[in-house]
Formats: C-alpha cells, sequence, structure tokens
C-alpha cells in the first residue's frame, strides 16, 4: 500500500464527525434490527415492520442528500433536478420488479405488465427487454441517468453555463421528463406509474425479513457512498473540485480542465441519486412520474442547507430530520406543511447559513479558541 493511501485512510478513521456518524448509524440499524427480528410483539422496545419500511425510506432519501451535497457542497453547482435522477433509477428497479411478476397480475399476462394489456399493447417494448434479470436491471439504473448526467453536464459545463442558469436547465430537465413519463404511450405505466409489486430476487416483499433486509442494505449502501465520497474529496481530484468552486478561474488559469472535473462529478453524483431511487422503490411499493416533480428536487436542497452542506454528514442529518419532521407533522396540519418547510429554509438561510452541523462546529471552534487563548494568557 502507498503512502498516500495510508494517509487517506488515516484521515478518513480521523475525523470525528465521520466517526461520530458511522457510529450512530452502525448503532442504530443494529438497534431496528435487533427490536424487529429479535424483541417479540407486544414488547415496547419491539420495532414494527411500518416503522423498519420507513427508517429505509429515510435512509433512502438521505443517500439522494448526500449526492446533491456532493455537487452543491464540494463544487458550489446548485443542482434542481436530482429528483430527475432519482426517479429513472426508481424506474429502473420498477420495471425489474414488474417483470418478475409473471402471470400474477390481474389479466395473468405472463409476459406484459397489467398496464399495457389494459392499453392493449400487443407485445413488450424493446427497451423492457432484459429487464428480467436482476444484474442487467442494476447495470441500467447506474447506466442510463450516468449517461444522462455526462450528456447534459458536457453540453452545459463546456458551454460555461453557471450559477442560476445552471440551476434552471436541471430543473427544465426534471420538469421535461415528468411531462414525458406520465404519457402513457412512452410505455412506462403513464399517469399510474409502476407498482403491485410481488417480489425481489425471489423473496416476498411483503415479508417481515425482506423489508428489514431491505432496510439493513439501504444503511450499509449509505455508509458506503458516504465513506466513498468523502475519500475522493480527500484525493487530489476532489482538491481540484474544491479549488473549482472556490475559484474557477484561477484553477483553470492554472492548467486543469475545470469542465472535465465538473462533468464526472456530476455523473458520480447522479449515480448516487439513481441507487437512492432504486432502493427506494421496492420499499414503497410504487414508482410514479410524481417522482420527477420540480418540487422534490427543491425540497432536497433544503434537506442539505437545514443539515449543512459541505460536511456529506449534514447532509444526511438534515434529510432524516426534516422527513421525521414531515411524517410527524404532515397529519397534524397536512395543508400547512409546505409553508413550515418555506419557513424553515428561510429560517436557516437567515440565523443558520451552515445549517446544524455549521452551527455546532463554530461553537466547537469558539470554545477551542477561547480555551487556546486562556491557556496563552496563563502562560505569559
Amino acid at each position: 500500500m502507498s503512502m498516500n493511501m495510508l494517509l487517506q485512510r488515516e484521515s478518513l478513521l480521523s475525523d470525528s464527525g465521520s466517526r461520530w456518524f458511522l457510529s450512530l448509524l452502525a448503532i442504530a440499524t443494529a438497534a431496528v434490527f435487533i427490536g424487529n427480528v429479535f424483541i417479540p410483539e407486544g414488547s415496547a422496545l419491539h420495532v414494527d415492520t411500518y416503522t423498519v419500511t420507513l427508517f429505509g425510506k429515510y435512509l433512502c432519501l438521505a443517500l439522494l442528500a448526500l449526492s446533491v451535497d456532493v455537487i452543491w457542497g464540494y463544487c458550489g453547482i446548485l443542482s434542481l433536478g436530482h429528483g430527475a435522477f432519482f426517479a429513472l433509477g426508481g424506474y429502473g428497479m420498477g420495471m425489474y420488479l414488474m417483470r418478475q411478476i409473471g402471470d400474477r397480475g390481474v389479466y395473468g399476462n405472463p409476459l406484459l405488465p397489467d398496464f399495457m394489456v389494459f392499453l392493449d399493447w400487443q407485445e413488450l417494448p424493446w427497451f423492457w427487454h432484459g429487464f428480467d434479470q436482476f444484474w442487467f436491471a442494476m447495470i441500467m439504473v447506474a447506466l442510463i441517468p450516468g449517461l444522462l448526467a455526462f450528456v447534459f453536464g458536457w453540453l452545459a459545463f463546456r458551454s460555461r453555463v453557471t450559477g442560476v442558469y445552471l440551476s434552471i436547465m436541471t430543473q427544465a430537465l426534471t420538469y421535461a421528463l415528468l411531462l414525458s413519463f406520465f404519457r402513457n404511450e412512452m410505455g412506462f405505466g403513464g399517469n399510474n406509474g409502476l407498482t403491485d409489486f410481488k417480489d425481489i430476487l425471489g423473496f416476498d416483499l411483503q415479508a417481515d425479513n425482506t423489508r428489514i433486509s431491505l432496510f439493513v442494505i439501504s444503511a450499509a449502501v449509505l455508509a458506503f457512498a458516504y465513506l466513498l465520497s468523502r475519500s475522493i474529496f480527500l484525493s487530489k481530484f476532489g482538491r481540484v473540485i474544491i479549488s473549482i468552486r472556490d475559484a474557477e478561474a484561477r484553477t483553470r488559469f492554472l492548467g486543469y480542465k475545470t469542465e472535465n472535473y465538473k462533468v464526472w462529478l456530476f455523473v458520480y453524483s447522479a449515480i448516487l441519486a439513481a441507487i437512492a431511487g432504486a432502493l427506494y422503490v421496492p420499499q414503497v411499493g410504487i414508482i410514479n412520474p410524481g417522482e420527477f416533480a420540480p418540487l422534490n428536487s427543491i425540497e432536497v436542497v433544503v434537506w442539505v442547507a437545514v443539515g449543512g452542506r459541505g460536511t456529506l454528514y449534514g447532509a444526511i442529518l438534515g434529510a432524516i430530520l426534516v422527513n421525521f419532521a414531515k411524517t410527524r407533522f404532515t397529519g397534524i396540519f397536512p395543508e400547512a406543511w409546505l409553508f413550515a418547510l418555506g419557513g424553515l429554509f428561510v429560517f436557516v438561510t437567515i440565523f443558520l447559513p451552515k445549517g446544524v452541523v455549521g452551527f455546532f462546529s463554530e461553537r466547537k471552534n469558539k470554545k477551542q479558541n477561547n480555551k487556546a487563548e486562556n491557556v496563552a494568557e496563563a502562560n505569559s
């Protein structure tokens, strides 16, 4: 192992924020697993399957927030269209799950999904072939959103599109996909989307064991994505990305092709969002064009801002906190929730510009500086 790799591993392990985050994630995952599998129903410590599914959903949305923080927090590119990559990954998984239904559907057609039979389709569209294989579906989950991100990023970044103009373009992208997937002739279920899934890899999706397994897998993928992302930003590639965020013109002057770095980071971020969507669909049981709604992508930005962008674990924390609050408060005042979310974003922007994590980090640094000053005065 080279010295650079050793130093990088040491940096990963020496960061207190990373240690705290990974430890809390491991403890929470273990607690939910034990509470669901080993503690009997009726006990106050038992975690029911509904709660397991809800927590699994939070982890998937946290991974989506991480993907946005990768591109926004570390490269300064505010994407308002990452919901598109999330939804495309979800559709990839949904197509696989629909092919697994076979003749157990309402119409009993072993090849065509129910919505195609209802619309009087005579044969399976060419782009549905291969999705009966899990490995093929997983390749498509990453390949299609990654290819779309590459084409979009290559055209936008090479044209030097930045700032609010780029944000509007990403929002236009997801809105265009929203309108396209609503059309029945597209072959993706139209307004109703894809649903009524039965099993995954032969395991019943409604079974408790499958639900807890999906939850654990989501936690493991989130932890891996966090470590991978952090290792990227500790590398030379990551340092160039951060320099692009802080002074792109100067970085370009030094000889770096900044557009290439931005394109590949955008592709990586899109693939993370797509994986989040693929994990999300079997746990919630449906994917429809509503996931492309621009409002969803804007909401993700709010999660990242609340938690603290440019920290990775701050984005994850923000996603979990806001979605937990959303679950609790939509039942109490459903009509006012969106106003509360907007108010939260305004509050964070004004009073916590660096998010929750940034606020506590600043307080910690201030205490350390005061302590150092006191020690210096005492020694003098």
